[in-house]
C-alpha cells in the first residue's frame, strides 16, 4: 500500500505514470496452487490417459510411460520441460478453437486430488484482492507464467480479471491454414518458446515491451522476472510468495521439485524483495464461494 500510494501521487518523487504501471504475476505457486503437481499436468495426464490406447509405445518411451504409471514427477524432475512436450504432440493437429474448448471443458469438470475442489476455485483469495487493488489505481495487470500461454488465456479473464492479451507464457509453433474455406490456427508438435526462469525477462519484453515496475512470483523460476523488474529505475517492488502452510495448503521451498525456492530466499532481502508468508500473514488462503 505504501508503494502504491508513492507511485500514484501526483507531484511524488517516486511517481509512475498510469501508461507505465505494469505489474506482471507467476501463476502456479503464485495465483493458484501447483502442488502436487502442476495443474496443466493434470490436463495433459488425462488427455495421455485417453489417447493411450491408440498408442502402445508408449509404455516403453519417456515421459509417456511414467505419466501413465502416475509417476508425473518423476518425469519432470528427468525433463522440466517434459510436460509442455507431451501437450504438443497430443494437440498436434488441432486448431486453435478445438484447444480452447477441449481446457474450457475440463476446467469445468476436473477436480484437484487432494481438496477435491475444481482448479480454477484453487486461486489465492489475498493475490485476487492484490489484482483487483492494483487496477484500482491504474496498474497494468499481466500473467508471466511457465505455463502454456494458450492454456492460461482460457480462464485469465474469468478467474483473473486478466484478458487474454494480457497474457504471457510457453508456446508451441502454430501454422496458419484455410479447412474447407474455414481459416484456422492449427497448432504444431514443436514448442516455439519456453517462458521461464531467463525466458521470463525475453518474454516479457516480446509480449509487453516495458519493463514492470511491479512482479510477483513463488519460485526461482521467477528469480530472472524479480530481478528484471527491480532492476529498473525509480520505484521497484518485487514480491515473493513463501509457501509454508501445511495445514491449508503445503510447506515446501528448497528441496521441492515444483516450485523450488532456494536463491530468492537467500537474496530476497539483499535486494529488497517482499517474502509473504502464507502462514503468517494470510487469513485466508482460497475463496470461500
Amino acid at each position: 500500500m505504501d508503494f502504491v500510494q508513492r507511485a500514484t501521487t501526483q507531484g511524488s518523487a517516486d511517481f509512475i505514470s498510469p501508461a507505465d504501471r505494469v505489474a506482471v504475476f507467476d501463476n502456479d505457486g503464485t495465483l493458484w496452487s501447483e502442488q502436487p503437481l502442476y495443474f496443466q499436468a493434470f490436463f495433459a495426464l488425462d488427455r495421455l490417459q485417453k489417447l493411450a490406447p491408440d498408442h502402445p509405445e508408449w509404455k516403453n518411451t519417456e515421459p509417456y510411460a511414467s505419466m501413465l504409471q502416475g509417476k508425473l514427477s518423476d518425469a519432470l524432475k528427468a525433463d522440466e520441460h517434459a510436460v509442455l512436450r507431451v501437450v504438443a504432440e497430443m494437440h498436434a493437429g488441432m486448431t486453435a478453437t478445438e484447444f480452447s474448448a477441449e481446457v474450457a471443458q475440463w476446467l469445468a469438470t476436473a477436480k484437484h486430488p487432494v481438496s477435491g475442489r475444481l482448479y480454477t476455485e484453487m486461486v489465492y483469495q489475498p493475490m485476487l484482492e492484490l489484482l483487483v487493488y492494483l487496477r484500482q489505481n491504474h496498474f497494468k495487470t499481466y500473467i508471466v507464467s511457465g505455463g502454456g500461454i494458450d492454456f492460461l488465456r482460457v480462464f485469465s479473464q474469468q478467474v483473473y480479471g486478466i484478458p487474454p492479451e494480457q497474457v504471457v507464457g510457453s508456446s508451441l509453433k502454430a501454422k496458419y491454414v484455410v479447412q474447407d474455406g474455414v481459416p484456422q490456427i492449427i497448432k504444431l508438435a514443436e514448442l516455439n518458446f519456453v517462458d521461464d526462469k531467463e525466458g521470463k525477462p525475453v518474454g516479457i519484453h516480446q509480449h509487453i515491451g516495458k519493463r514492470p515496475v511491479f512482479a510477483a512470483g513463488n519460485s526461482d523460476g521467477d528469480f530472472q522476472m524479480l530481478e528484471w523488474t527491480t532492476s529498473g529505475e525509480g520505484l521497484r517492488f518485487g514480491l515473493l510468495v513463501h509457501h509454508d502452510d501445511k495445514k491449508r495448503e503445503y510447506a515446501y521451498d528448497r528441496d521441492s521439485s515444483i516450485g523450488t525456492l532456494a536463491r530468492g530466499l537467500d537474496e530476497a532481502q539483499q535486494r529488497g524483495w517482499s517474502v509473504v508468508s502464507m502462514k503468517k500473514e494470510w487469513k485466508t488462503i482460497y475463496p470461500s464461494n
